[in-house]
């Protein structure tokens, strides 16, 4: 019948093209096009259970999709603080490899929150060497001209903070229930804080909140010539060769500008669009995560790390 030959050839065509989206995602999440690249399989390995409990505050909320559109406004509120948007304006090459930059980004989350810490110390060695020679002048939001590196102790804290309110924040807006609650979610993470050498981390909620409005508070956030650059290259698609995915990543792009607090928004130069991207964004995740189903995750691989520590205990709890 000529109606079930068209459903039989469409078929195979819906999962070729699924498969190519999949590939696509994975190359600009991990660098491979099967999502498991030599740092995601060696989470399998190590000798001890890392600095994160299993199926933990900072396992659920890395692990959900949420973190798509954390990742675009934690970049946004960290452009704000003129020092650190020094740093990647004089050191970051996110324009000639943007792809590059997130999958970076993407490896230290990743290391961090499921593998031992061995393996977490390894990456959080590999990122201090870049940030080693990250250094140089910006000038100040009273003009005056201010020597800064990457070591410094208020753009460590401020990138921190940026990170842990957008991860936070994207969660409870398209996320489920974290264990514990938000405040355990920021206790957990300060754990990662400690070890980029954030002196203080917060630990709840309120005290992350807090933190934030005393930078701006305080006057050290600004907007410049270079937070508009930023925000403007943050808000083109950098998938321009596939009409939906450039679609979905707008629609992220404004999630993402629409979970930031007015103020925030006001001094990037931001606003709300009137569009239900809050809703459209639940959606775009939702396929999203059907899309990249399939394969081993992250979690998984630590995982498999864990079930062998475990029968390793078992093992030796049994010959004693």
């Amino acid at each position: 019948m000529p109606g079930s030959e068209t459903a039989l050839t469409r078929a195979p065509r819906r999962g070729a093209h699924r498969m190519k989206l999949r590939a696509r995602l994975l190359i600009a999440l991990s660098g491979d096009p099967d999502g498991a690249p030599p740092w995601v399989r060696e989470l399998a390995q190590g000798d001890d259970r890392g600095w994160f409990a299993e199926d933990g505050p900072a396992w659920t909320v890395h692990a959900g999709m949420g973190t798509m559109v954390a990742g675009i406004r934690a970049l946004l509120l960290q452009a704000l603080h003129p020092g650190a948007l020094a740093g990647v304006h004089d050191w970051s090459r996110y324009r000639e490899d943007p792809i590059g930059r997130l999958t970076g980004t993407v490896r230290w989350v990743i290391c961090l929150t499921y593998g031992s810490r061995a393996q977490a110390q390894r990456e959080t060695a590999r990122v201090g060497r870049f940030h080693e020679r990250v250094s140089g002048t910006y000038r100040a939001t009273d003009g005056t001209e201010v020597t800064y590196s990457a070591a410094d102790a208020d753009l460590v804290e401020w990138v921190h903070l940026a990170f842990t309110d957008a991860f936070l924040t994207c969660h409870e807006a398209w996320g489920g229930p974290i264990p514990g609650g938000p405040d355990a979610y920021v206790a957990e993470w300060a754990t990662a804080g400690r070890l980029m050498r954030v002196s203080d981390p917060p630990r709840t909620e309120a005290e992350l909140r807090r933190r934030l409005d005393a930078h701006l508070e305080a006057g050290v956030l600004r907007r410049d010539e270079r937070v508009d650059d930023v925000v403007r290259f943050l808000g083109r698609p950098p998938f321009r060769d596939s009409r939906s995915m450039s679609l979905a990543y707008r629609v992220l792009f404004a999630s993402a500008v629409a979970t930031i607090p007015r103020r925030y928004r006001e001094l990037l130069g931001l606003r709300r669009t009137w569009l239900p991207v809050v809703t459209l964004t639940r959606g775009i995740l939702a396929v999203t995560g059907r899309t990249l189903s399939g394969g081993p995750r992250a979690q998984d691989f630590a995982r498999r790390r864990l079930r062998r520590l475990e029968q390793a205990d078992a093992a030796a709890r049994g010959s004693a």
